[in-house]
C-alpha cells in the first residue's frame, strides 16, 4: 500500500493544488481532523485535506475527489462527511484511479490494488474489473460535470 510519506509530499501537494486543495501534514499519532473513518484515513474540511505519513494515498485522493466532485455549496460547507449520492461516489472512485497516474510513485494499477486491499467493494469483485468492465456510468457522470475529457484525462476543474 502506498502512503502519504515525505517522498510523495511535493507531488501530492502539486497535484491537489491544481484543484485548490491544500494539504495539512499532521504529526505522527496525532488525531486527523475531518477523518470520516478515523486515523490513519485522510480528513477533509472545506478545501483543507489532512493527512499523516501513515495515511494511504488512496484515502487522500478519495477525500480530495469528493471535494472535486461535489457542487460549490457542499464544498463550502464540507466538514468530514462528504455525503453525495451513488453516481457521485462512483465518479469519485473513477477519478481517484485516473489521478493516480499523476503521482510518479503510483499508477492506476497500484491505486486499484490499494483500493481492493482497503476494502472498497465493487459489483465485479475488484476495482480493476469495475473500472475496465462496469464503470461507464461513472465515466459519463464525470464527463457530464466536465471533470474529465473524452480522452479520460482530468480537466483539473471543480464541479460547478
Amino acid at each position: 500500500m502506498f502512503f502519504c510519506n515525505f517522498e510523495q509530499k511535493s507531488t501530492l501537494e502539486a497535484l491537489l493544488y491544481r484543484y485548490k486543495i491544500h494539504i495539512n501534514w499532521i504529526n505522527d499519532n496525532s488525531p486527523i481532523p475531518g477523518s470520516w473513518f478515523g486515523e490513519p484515513e485522510a480528513g477533509i474540511i472545506k478545501d483543507q485535506l489532512y493527512v499523516r505519513r501513515d495515511t494511504p494515498v488512496h484515502s487522500a485522493l478519495h477525500e480530495s475527489c469528493h471535494y472535486i466532485c461535489m457542487d460549490k455549496l457542499r464544498r463550502e460547507n464540507l466538514n468530514t462527511d462528504a455525503s453525495g449520492g451513488y453516481d457521485e461516489e462512483n465518479g469519485v472512485c473513477y477519478l481517484q484511479i485516473l489521478l493516480a497516474d499523476y503521482l510518479p510513485e503510483m499508477d492506476q494499477t497500484s491505486m486499484m490494488h490499494d483500493m481492493d486491499e482497503w476494502g472498497y467493494t465493487f459489483r465485479l469483485g475488484s476495482a480493476k474489473r469495475w473500472f475496465n468492465e462496469d464503470a461507464e456510468d461513472a465515466r459519463e457522470w464525470l464527463l457530464k460535470h466536465n471533470l474529465i475529457n473524452l480522452n479520460n484525462k482530468p480537466t483539473f476543474k471543480l464541479r460547478q
